[in-house]
């Protein structure tokens, strides 16, 4: 398929801005793929598509406080550092963007408060930089959490406020290292959690951290020519029996987002079950595409041509996302990060 297949026009005002409170108050489209039905439900309504004995795969990423913003030793000159993962724990050595680039060079230093500053060891790109906290300042995930801001993504036309931060993480982030959350996973409250566990529905844990790579657009008009930036993801050996089990008993296997969806279809073995794994992936998944270990996507609504919305074309067929999309757009759907939901059946 092309890249221009996957344009559609999204106006800005069908862009949330905030999330709906309670969470799981958000609208759900329930697409089916066999019928090519689409129903209209509330996402706490989800449950009602599942049995006992399902499972329902979940990303335990934590989105980072990744935007520090700091002065350069002698000038003064305000410096904004995001944060983009860890490469070195023992020695405190981060890849990050600056801004203003053209203002921080190799052996700069740029100073966050009295406890924390980070030395420019390297550049990486245009704005790209490799740098070294200082040892004493501790853990650094603890010390951006302090002081960091919420990573809102670019289409967000506003600053981060204090509620982002608990907004802008899903109820299972455990494990740091995102940029940008796992958006599906942001409509589950512990309430529907519980209710689904209570019909013997179990939720198991895969982590992978999302990278800036999420908002990149794809640049090529052949998808076969796109390179997607890699991800560092794990699947857990009790995560894996938990799943094929399933799959033997012949129960669904809900997965949660498209993050969740890559890390699994990353690591399946010979025979179409999951295999625990550990590593980096940059897997795009794009129509056509044999899913092995997903049988229920739930996501979000996507950008216009964005690697996200691809992936779920290839699940749900993309005649039928491409008319639910229409269909969103035109009954008030709220798209994109802190907007309404899918579940593709």
């Amino acid at each position: 398929m092309k890249l221009s297949e996957f344009q559609y026009n999204l106006p800005k005002t069908a862009i949330a801005k905030n999330p709906v409170s309670p969470r799981d108050k958000a609208k759900l489209m329930v697409l089916n793929r066999t019928t090519g039905d689409i129903e209209q439900k509330k996402f706490s309504d989800i449950v009602g598509f599942m049995q006992k004995g399902d499972v329902v795969v979940i990303n335990q990423t934590k989105v980072m406080q990744a935007r520090l913003f700091g002065k350069k030793e002698r000038t003064n000159a305000k410096i904004e550092v995001f944060v983009l993962r860890e490469l070195n724990k023992e020695e405190n050595i981060w890849d990050v963007i600056v801004d203003p680039a053209r203002k921080v060079r190799i052996g700069n230093r740029i100073y966050f408060n009295d406890k924390l500053w980070c030395e420019v060891i390297d550049n990486t790109t245009s704005r790209g930089r490799t740098v070294r906290f200082n040892e004493d300042a501790g853990d650094i995930f603890k010390a951006i959490e302090k002081i960091g801001h919420t990573p809102l993504p670019p289409y967000i036309k506003r600053d981060a406020v204090a509620s982002d931060k608990d907004n802008y993480q899903t109820i299972f982030a455990e494990v740091d290292g995102s940029v940008a959350a796992p958006t599906a996973g942001l409509h589950f409250t512990p309430s529907l959690v519980k209710k689904a566990e209570k019909l013997g529905v179990k939720f198991v844990p895969v982590i992978l951290h999302i990278g800036l790579g999420t908002f990149r657009p794809v640049e090529v008009e052949d998808l076969t020519k796109h390179r997607m930036d890699s991800e560092y993801f794990e699947i857990p050996d009790e995560t894996a029996k938990v799943i094929n089990k399933a799959l033997d008993d012949k129960k669904n296997v809900f997965v949660v987002g498209t993050s969740t969806c890559r890390a699994l279809e990353s690591s399946v073995t010979a025979d179409g079950f999951a295999k625990p794994n550990s590593g980096w992936t940059d897997k795009f998944i794009f129509p056509p595409y044999e899913f092995r270990v997903t049988k229920k996507l739930i996501t979000n609504f996507h950008q216009p041509e964005s690697t996200l919305m691809m992936l779920a074309a290839a699940f749900g067929g993309y005649d039928l996302i491409m008319k639910s999309y229409k269909k969103a757009l035109k009954d008030g759907y709220r798209f994109l990060s802190y907007g309404d939901a899918m579940l593709i059946i």
